[in-house]
C-alpha cells in the first residue's frame, strides 16, 4: 500500500492516512466481532427466564447480527432463547453487550449523545463520519441523543422518588459551606401541535414557545481578599425540564438533598420575582436565605423610572441612579415612598408604576442587599442566567429550530448531565445494571 502511494508521484500524507486507517479499523472490525461472539454464545451463568411469565426459556440456536461499531461493521453471532408459552425471544448475548434492541454499539451511541447534546442532528452525523469514519444519518443521530436524553431522564426520577417519599440519600463526606440554589424559565420554540390553545405574547394572544424551567446548584467556601464569596470550582449542577412548576418544584428540590441540602451550614435561593420561583421557594427552600436578585430588581426600578419621568430623560436617569443606590443599601422603603409621590397622571403609566411599586413591595424581605453582602453572599443569580442562555439557547433555540416537548425534555436532561460531568456516571451506572 505505502510503495503503491509513493510510485504515484508526490506523496498525498492525508490520503495514506485515510487508507492505512482503514486498513487498521478493518482488522479491529474482524477482531471485536470475535470477542462479540464469543461473549454473545456464551452459555449464560443462570437458567434464562421470561419476563412476561417467569418461565424458564430454551435454546433455539445461533443467530448473526450486524452492529456498527466505532470500527465500523461488524457482525457477530449470539444464541436465541424462546419462551414456548408467550413467544417472546431473548439474547442473553446482546444484554451482555449492552446490544439488546439496538444495532448501534455503546460507543456509537455515547459519541452520537455527545455530538448531538451540542450540535444540530445533522452536523452531529457529519462530524462523526468526519472525525471516526461512523456513517449515521440525521435521523440516527436524533434518535440516539434523544433516547439517551430519556434515559437519563428515567434514571433521575427513579433517583428522585425516594426523596419524594422523605428517605433522604447517604450524608455527604464533605457537606457544603454555603449551598446555592437558583433557578429561572427561557422560552423554547415548539411545533404547532405543541402550542395549540396555549396562550403567549404574540399579537393575537398565541405561543410560540413553552417555558423550559431551569435550576443549579452551586457551593461556595471561601471569600476573596475584598470580601466577596467565590464559587467553588466544577461545583455546579443542573436540572431542567419543560414540565408544570409542581413538578419542577419536586425535581429541583431532589436534586437539591442530592447536593446536601440538609447538610449544608446555610442555603441561599436566587432568583427573580416570579409567582412561581416565590412559591416553590416556600414549599421546598423555607429555611434558606431568599435573595431577588440585583440586576432584576434594578431592571424594574429603571422601567420604574421610564414610567414616571416619560419625557424628562436626565430626570429619569438622575433618579434610577440615586435608587439604585438606595438598592444596593437594602433601603426599598424610601423608594417605595419616594415613587409613591411621584405617580403620573397619564392612567395607563400611573397603573403600570403602581404595578412596579407593588414589586418592590412584593419583594423588599429579599432585596436586602447590603445585608446579604455583609453576610458574604452572592446578590445576582449570574449562574442560571447564563444557563439559559448557554445549556438551552444555544442548543434548543438556534435558527429555524421547533422542537416536541419529549424532544427538547431529553436535549435538556442530556445537556444537563453533560455541563454536571455527571454524565460518565451514567455511562459507568449502564455498564454496572
Amino acid at each position: 500500500m505505502l510503495a503503491a502511494a509513493l510510485r504515484h508521484g508526490a506523496p498525498d500524507l492525508e490520503a495514506v492516512e485515510s487508507a492505512v486507517r482503514g486498513a487498521v479499523l478493518a482488522v479491529g472490525a474482524s477482531a471485536l466481532g470475535e470477542f462479540m461472539t464469543v461473549v454473545g454464545s456464551a452459555a449464560p451463568a443462570e437458567p434464562v427466564e421470561c419476563p412476561d411469565c417467569g418461565r424458564p426459556m430454551r435454546a433455539t440456536g445461533p443467530r448473526t447480527k450486524t452492529v456498527l461499531t466505532m470500527l465500523g461493521q461488524t457482525a457477530y453471532t449470539r444464541s436465541r432463547y424462546d419462551c414456548a408459552r408467550c413467544a417472546r425471544s431473548r439474547y442473553p448475548g446482546d444484554e451482555a453487550l449492552d446490544l439488546a434492541g439496538s444495532s448501534r454499539s455503546p460507543g456509537v451511541r455515547r459519541q452520537a449523545a455527545r455530538l448531538g447534546a451540542k450540535e444540530p442532528f445533522e452536523q452531529a452525523a457529519q462530524d462523526l463520519l468526519e472525525l471516526a469514519g461512523v456513517k449515521l444519518s440525521r435521523k440516527d443521530a436524533e434518535r440516539i441523543a434523544e433516547g439517551i436524553g430519556e434515559d437519563i431522564g428515567r434514571h433521575g426520577k427513579n433517583a428522585r422518588r425516594p426523596i419524594r417519599m422523605g428517605h433522604n440519600p447517604p450524608a455527604l463526606e464533605h457537606p457544603p459551606h454555603t449551598l446555592y440554589i437558583e433557578l429561572d424559565g427561557t422560552g423554547i420554540p415548539m411545533v404547532a401541535d405543541e402550542l395549540e390553545d396555549r396562550k403567549g405574547k404574540q399579537p393575537d394572544g398565541s405561543a410560540k414557545t413553552r417555558e423550559a424551567k431551569l435550576g443549579c446548584v452551586f457551593t461556595q467556601t471561601t471569600l476573596d481578599d475584598q470580601g466577596r464569596p467565590i464559587r467553588d470550582p466544577s461545583s455546579t449542577t443542573y436540572t431542567g425540564a419543560i414540565e408544570d412548576c409542581h413538578a419542577f418544584g419536586w425535581r429541583l428540590y431532589a436534586h437539591a438533598v442530592e447536593r446536601g441540602l440538609n447538610q449544608a451550614a446555610r442555603v441561599a435561593l436566587l432568583g427573580d420575582g416570579a409567582e412561581w420561583i416565590k412559591n416553590i421557594a416556600q414549599t421546598h427552600f423555607s429555611n434558606a436565605t431568599r435573595i431577588v436578585d440585583l440586576y432584576h430588581a434594578k431592571e424594574h426600578v429603571a422601567t420604574l423610572c421610564r414610567l414616571l419621568f416619560d419625557h424628562d430623560l436626565r430626570k429619569a436617569t438622575r433618579k434610577r441612579e440615586r435608587w439604585w443606590k438606595l438598592m444596593d443599601q437594602g433601603r426599598i422603603e424610601t423608594i417605595i415612598v419616594e415613587a409613591s409621590a411621584l405617580l403620573p397622571k397619564d392612567p395607563h403609566h400611573c397603573k403600570d408604576a403602581r404595578t412596579e411599586i407593588a414589586y418592590l413591595d412584593k419583594n423588599k424581605a429579599y432585596m436586602r442587599y447590603e445585608q446579604f453582602r455583609a453576610m458574604g453572599l452572592f446578590v445576582g443569580s449570574g449562574v442560571i442566567e447564563a444557563a439559559c442562555k448557554n445549556l438551552i439557547g444555544q442548543r434548543l433555540k438556534q435558527s429555524g429550530m421547533k422542537w416536541t416537548e419529549r424532544g427538547a425534555n431529553a436535549i435538556i436532561e442530556l445537556r444537563c448531565s453533560i455541563l454536571s460531568n455527571q454524565f460518565e456516571d451514567y455511562w459507568e451506572s449502564r455498564l454496572t445494571a
